[in-house]
């Protein structure tokens, strides 16, 4: 039986670490930053985990 294929989409925008979970970057980044205050940039500069409920779902797309 042939693989699954991945979707190219999920591919780019999540990783999995060495113990297996998913990681991602935090979203509203791109644009409008102007009124948006450095803290909280910066906070949204660093990855985060996958919700546990989402981990199994995301996994299967990869």
């Amino acid at each position: 039986m042939p693989k699954m294929k991945g979707k190219s989409g999920a591919k780019k925008r999540f990783k999995l670490t060495a113990t297996g979970k998913v990681k991602r970057v935090k979203a509203y980044r791109s644009h409008i930053l102007t009124k948006k205050s450095t803290k909280r940039k910066r906070n949204l500069r660093s990855a985060t985990m996958v919700d546990p409920v989402d981990v199994k779902r995301i996994k299967k797309i990869i």
